[in-house]
């Protein structure tokens, strides 16, 4: 499996052709303590950049995009009732949607963990 990581601190973990989801641990720490997660649902239909789920916290509501292209799967259903799941475990339990990727391609304009970091470290 793959981690790619976006500027708006999105992360996607590919395994084939399908990625999960989710916002790392810095833009967690960012938020403050989430307290409700809308996610997308099964089906539908996601271009890259599209807001596909809004995390709302004590402090602000964000919008998370999708990383790349393709349809959506599945939701974590855990996080209706644990959204302090982004918070604990940001970038594992935590993870937002899967989705099936419609081009792999996309996956080529995203960070790796080493540039993730180093572009976190110059914020």
């Amino acid at each position: 499996m793959t981690v790619y990581f976006t500027q708006d601190h999105e992360w996607i973990a590919v395994d084939g052709d399908v990625g999960t989801v989710g916002i790392t641990d810095f833009a967690q720490g960012q938020l403050g303590d989430i307290t409700f997660v809308d996610l997308p649902e099964a089906g539908r239909a996601l271009a890259k950049g599209d807001d596909a789920a809004v995390v709302d916290s004590v402090k602000t509501a964000a919008d998370v995009y999708s990383p790349v292209s393709g349809t959506v799967t599945e939701a974590n259903a855990a996080l209706a009732d644990a959204p302090e799941l982004v918070n604990s475990d940001p970038e594992k339990s935590g993870w937002l949607f899967r989705l099936a990727l419609a081009n792999g391609g996309e996956l080529a304009g995203l960070m790796d963990r080493a540039a993730y970091d180093a572009y976190v470290a110059g914020l």
